[in-house]
């Protein structure tokens, strides 16, 4: 799952190098904090918030198919 949140992100911003995935877990649910620059966050939001809102059903698609239960936000 941090695997797919890197290479989607990374394909995205304008500073890959900056990009970052932490996990924590909490009661069975996992969750995915990605942390870009200041300057991509607008690029990994999106037009009102389209990208960021396609980006999080990838990730609950992914973890539907393992049975795992996770969250996904994106950290200034």
């Amino acid at each position: 799952m941090e695997d797919l949140i890197n290479f989607v992100a990374r394909a995205i911003v304008a500073s890959p190098d900056d990009v970052s995935v932490s996990i924590e877990e909490n009661e069975g649910v996992q969750r995915y904090n990605l942390a870009v620059a200041q300057d991509d966050l607008g690029k990994v939001i999106g037009r009102r918030g389209r990208t960021v809102r396609a980006m999080r059903t990838l990730v609950r698609a992914a973890a539907a198919r393992t049975g795992q239960k996770v969250e996904f936000e994106i950290v200034e």
